[in-house]
């Protein structure tokens, strides 16, 4: 039998509350009591300390026609706040979400470096003028993520960024000595299959999440908790050969799957051929609809090459859920019954494939929810998720 301190025991328990309250959104003691095995005294003391702090509020429950109303609990999302930060290629995305995983606010800064030197004060100046902004609440910003297109270490130290030609950095510490909150450094694959699974698939333990915009990432979710490997670098996909001697990638191999089934590789070869620097998926859709069919053909070879990895992927890992994270698929009719029509190994094993429906906001949202899970300190948290939250993100990137 495992035992504990009361301190400890009281920590656990507190866990098990504000979970279970941020899973129903609202919920009565009574209830609460019932969904965590916990006495009604030990409910009601640790919902009082949670009231005090300000955690949570409390709610008359409306429209109850039998006996006296009962007084519901919800997770106070106006409490405090948490900021998600995107570090891509060109650009860096700041994204502000309440306690409740909803977000409030959103800006794009527009990257012209690739030089630490020069990305750091930038990080550090936004970071400060967003915290000002939030001080009026009972907590302000608790936390920060800053999602990383590369390899992180389990130390949270930058390893290697391709793109921006990083090597061992160490982002959080040179953050922590300017910025007096809590920091965490994430991989942005990993960041994306978190926000599939606190937003979307509240059921599932085995998550992966391949994300397919300027390479392939995989994250994985295994048991509620990411899957890092030995160093912290699992899920570098991208980088598996599907094409023996094939097209040559920067990670000094041939053949990688990334140059033949990113949405990156699409838009590099259309790009190049039809002399068109700054091409979109408006460019695309607009081809895709006047049936061009090198753009067809195009397509349907990228279905084919992604089959091949998500063939081993399924089988390496026997997910519950994989979602694919592609603009492209999105636009590409019929792109997801294609794609299971070439996974049919009667080895292959899978509950469910959906292409997401957060979409490229996946990996800042995510880091917004760790930032949140980490300040609640609980194992998991289910968030409600509006496909308008798209929209007001939208709206507010300037």
């Amino acid at each position: 039998m495992v035992t504990g301190d009361a301190a400890y025991i009281k920590k656990i328990n507190r866990s098990l509350i504000i979970r279970e309250i941020v899973k129903e959104g609202m919920i009565s003691r009574a209830d609460l009591s019932k969904a965590t095995n916990l006495t009604r005294a030990t409910i009601s003391a640790q919902v009082a300390d949670l009231l005090e702090e300000g955690l949570i509020i409390e709610t008359h429950l409306e429209h109850y026609s039998v006996g006296r109303k009962p007084i519901m609990l919800s997770l106070n999302g106006d409490a405090g706040y948490a900021l998600g930060i995107d570090l891509d290629y060109g650009q860096i995305s700041f994204t502000i979400s309440d306690l409740l995983g909803c977000p409030v606010s959103s800006s794009i800064i527009q990257l012209n470096t690739t030089k630490y030197e020069e990305i750091l004060p930038i990080l550090i100046q936004q970071i400060k003028r967003i915290k000002s902004n939030y001080t009026s609440s009972r907590y302000g910003i608790v936390g920060i993520v800053v999602a990383i297109h590369g390899l992180v270490t389990k130390d949270e130290e930058i390893h290697y960024v391709p793109r921006f030609d990083l090597h061992e950095v160490n982002l959080k510490s040179d953050l922590e000595r300017e910025i007096n909150i809590a920091i965490y450094i994430e991989n942005n694959a990993n960041l994306s299959s978190f926000a599939e699974r606190v937003y979307v698939h509240h059921e599932t333990d085995n998550l992966l999440c391949a994300t397919l915009y300027s390479g392939i990432g995989l994250g994985m979710m295994m048991k509620n908790d990411f899957f890092r490997g030995h160093d912290g670098f699992a899920g570098e996909i991208g980088h598996m050969i599907v094409v023996p001697e094939g097209k040559p990638c920067n990670c000094g191999n041939k053949g990688c799957w990334e140059k033949y089934a990113s949405e990156s590789s699409i838009f590099e070869y259309l790009s190049e051929k039809r002399q068109i620097k700054d091409l979109t998926y408006e460019h695309i859709q607009k081809w895709l609809n006047e049936g061009d069919e090198e753009v067809h053909q195009l397509m349907e070879d990228f279905l084919f090459y992604l089959s091949i990895g998500l063939n081993n992927m399924i089988n390496m890992y026997n997910p519950d859920v994989l979602v694919l994270d592609s603009e492209l698929l999105r636009i590409y009719p019929d792109s997801l019954h294609k794609i299971s029509k070439n996974l049919n190994s009667s080895i292959s094993h899978y509950r469910e494939l959906m292409i997401s429906t957060i979409g490229k906001k996946s990996c800042v949202l995510g880091a917004c929810a760790l930032a949140i899970k980490q300040f609640l300190d609980v194992p998991m948290l289910n968030l409600p998720y509006d496909l308008k939250d798209n929209e007001i993100e939208n709206a507010l990137s300037i």
